[in-house]
């Protein structure tokens, strides 16, 4: 069993690899206008949403998917961001974001 330093420190190489793979699917105009604590940021407010919306608990459909509306949730990054007087980040441009942290989900987990 790892100790809570080892864990700690796993947990910070997998962000860094998603930090790196988001960046890789951004557009060209967007990969060097978040810096890594934007992204940082905006991953654990997905990870929120996704454990306070309920989305956890929805029923699967005939072939064990679950409808996820990615606008939705950088809706509500952004809504968060605002509220916390993080920063003011567009929507349009968070979806990207939101999409390619799915997308790393999707392969790596």
């Amino acid at each position: 069993m790892a100790s809570f330093d080892e864990e700690l420190q796993l947990d910070a190489e997998e962000d860094a690899r998603e930090i790196a793979y988001i960046r890789e699917c951004l557009p060209a105009d967007l990969k060097d206008k978040f810096k890594d604590a934007d992204l940082q940021y905006i991953m654990e407010s997905i990870m929120d949403y996704y454990f306070t919306s309920g989305i956890l608990d929805a029923q699967p459909d005939k072939e064990g998917f679950v409808d996820i509306d990615l606008q939705q949730v950088a809706d509500h990054v952004c809504q968060t961001a605002a509220k916390e007087n993080h920063a003011d980040y567009d929507p349009e441009e968070v979806f990207f974001i939101v999409q390619a942290d799915m997308d790393f989900q999707e392969e790596n987990c």
